[in-house]
């Protein structure tokens, strides 16, 4: 994904457009012949940017990698990555490309309406032990290990198959998830996250994060986030403060630690130089904000990890 040059009127033109947009909320329509929508799309697509609905979203990304923000939670995935995302939780996906790249179908998601589940466990009283796996959703759940391959061939069974037989594996998808050990669970978003979206405030931070994603690394500024979106700096901080949760600075902290911690898991490369790979300018910088984060050292981190 390339970045948008602040400076470059084209840029100006897209921020333009997309700020003239109601964008904040997608809407999922309905089937009156199903009890859950499945469907499956490109990247990049319509689909496929900061939005939030009152619907509940299992996510199943089958190809690529790339970094995800879900809440104020950022990370990165890659493909058999499962999640939950609970009603009005906004969320994104965004892959890693080179210039032109398409990943087709590199999504399989599952929309509900959660009062389909209360009006159903009133009549099918099993229905009862998904409660608590919608209400830990409010969070956003991504799921690991065993439960995450499991979850993902119940999800790609659910888009192969119609009436009954969709019904079951929507039904075996439920207790996979909801019986899902502790230890393969992560729980994403801060317990009181609480954005804060407008008619704008999606199209905004749509802009923001694709800015932000694809110069992490390198040299990100407000100044410039704040230009593509028309605003003035101290404006554009306080908004997107509000829309999102968190600072601007610490979206870009937290996602060149997500992208360290990714270094760190899959490759051999030095401490120090993916320190400086990930944007930070000096080696103990990174390990304090690491150790804030983490809990833990770089080394530790990766110690633990190879043990």
């Amino acid at each position: 994904m390339v970045a948008p040059d602040p400076h470059d009127g084209a840029s100006t033109r897209l921020a333009e457009r997309l700020l003239g947009m109601r964008a904040n909320r997608e809407v999922i329509p309905a089937d009156p012949n199903q009890s859950v929508r499945w469907h499956e799309h490109d990247y990049p697509s319509p689909l496929a940017r900061w939005n939030y609905h009152p619907e509940y979203e299992i996510h199943l990304i089958r190809k690529g990698t790339g970094k995800f923000i879900v809440g104020d939670h950022i990370g990165t995935f890659e493909a058999g990555h499962v999640s939950i995302v609970g009603s009005g939780l906004p969320h994104d996906w965004v892959s890693d490309l080179e210039p032109g790249e398409v990943l087709e179908g590199r999504d399989a998601v599952i929309q509900f309406d959660g009062k389909w589940i209360q009006q159903a466990a009133s009549i099918v009283p099993e229905l009862a032990e998904v409660s608590p796996l919608l209400e830990q959703s409010a969070r956003g759940i991504e799921f690991l290990g065993r439960s995450a391959e499991n979850a993902a061939a119940a999800i790609e069974a659910m888009g192969t198959s119609a009436g009954l037989d969709r019904l079951h594996h929507l039904l075996e998808l439920f207790a996979i998830l909801t019986r899902a050990p502790q230890e393969e669970r992560r729980y994403l978003a801060d317990e009181w996250f609480r954005p804060q979206l407008d008619g704008q405030a999606a199209a905004v931070v749509d802009i923001v994060l694709e800015y932000v994603f694809s110069n992490h690394a390198g040299t990100v500024k407000m100044s410039e986030a704040a230009g593509l979106v028309g605003m003035p700096e101290p404006t554009f901080s306080k908004y997107f403060k509000r829309a999102t949760g968190q600072n601007f600075s610490d979206l870009v902290r937290k996602l060149r630690l997500a992208h360290a911690r990714r270094l760190l898991e899959r490759t051999d490369k030095t401490i120090s130089d993916i320190c400086y790979e990930v944007g930070f300018s000096n080696l103990s910088n990174f390990n304090r904000h690491f150790l804030n984060d983490a809990g833990e050292t770089p080394r530790r981190y990766r110690q633990r990890l190879q043990s």
